[in-house]
């Protein structure tokens, strides 16, 4: 199978699977793969979202397939898979993008919290991973990418689940990768900071109940739509990691250089 052209992506015709499809930044990833004439499946716990993302992609010339899913359910992710093997037995990519985020206190938060957070973020992901990637080696490689966060790299107030399960996803897919080089299995891991999506608003809090407000920082983030055209262009060029978002990202190089400094900022984030 012909990829990867002079180390580039061509997205063309190829079948592309995309979870979290109905809004936010997957949906952008959605409508900004649509541009190429891409055959898209679109998965996502909330058909009706789906069915208006499909109509957009249809409009440029792009196939759809709706999925609904459910990654919290092992069964839903099963169920899943088998109707989309059924369709489309040649899966090209798979890029993650649902999730779920928090705010609460850790002393505040009970276990099931944590727990459910991680079957979305985390074992959803690599649920379905582990059902898609069998067929990707058999059909001689593929491009899998997950979505981390800027907390995807350190710890952070009020996200304490939220960030442990974008860094376990970090542990995972890096694996997957270092395995599976020489079966032209392509792994990319996006990092998005402030961008203006609603995670913030339906992000829970520790009764399980929609926090309701969105970020006052990420309100003044990029939008999902400029960070589909970044993600997609560094998809197309095989980028291991994938920043997203504006001057928020320096975070990532004052954890590394600059920790004494990190841990004073980390205290100081004002209360949800």
């Amino acid at each position: 199978m012909i990829f990867w052209t002079n180390l580039q992506m061509d997205f063309t015709n190829k079948t592309i699977w995309i979870t979290g499809a109905s809004s936010g930044i997957g949906k952008a990833v959605a409508i900004e793969l649509s541009k190429e004439k891409t055959d898209l499946i679109l998965s996502d716990i909330n058909e009706k979202g789906l069915l208006e993302v499909a109509e957009i992609c249809e409009k440029n010339n792009c196939t759809t397939l709706i999925v609904k899913i459910d990654l919290s359910d092992e069964k839903s992710i099963e169920s899943a898979a088998r109707q989309v093997f059924d369709n489309k037995p040649k899966i090209d990519c798979l890029f993650h993008f649902a999730g779920i985020s928090q705010r609460s206190l850790v002393s505040e938060t009970p276990l099931f919290i944590d727990r459910k957070i991680f079957e979305i973020n985390y074992f959803g992901a690599v649920a379905l991973t582990k059902a898609v990637l069998p067929g990707m080696i058999k059909n001689g490689g593929g491009h899998i990418s997950a979505t981390s966060s800027l907390v995807g790299k350190f710890g952070f107030p009020y996200r304490s689940a939220y960030s442990a399960s974008k860094q376990a996803l970090h542990g995972f897919f890096e694996s997957l990768r270092a395995e599976n080089i020489k079966n032209n299995i392509k792994v990319s891991i996006v990092i998005p900071g402030r961008v203006k999506t609603n995670i913030s608003v339906n992000a829970i809090d520790k009764d399980g109940k929609k926090h309701g407000k969105m970020d006052e920082g990420q309100d003044s983030g990029i939008t999902a739509e400029k960070a589909a055209k970044i993600i997609c262009r560094n998809l197309k060029r095989n980028k291991k990691e994938i920043l997203v978002g504006g001057k928020e990202l320096i975070m990532i190089h004052i954890r590394r250089f600059l920790p004494r400094l990190y841990y004073f900022l980390s205290s100081r984030i004002k209360p949800v």
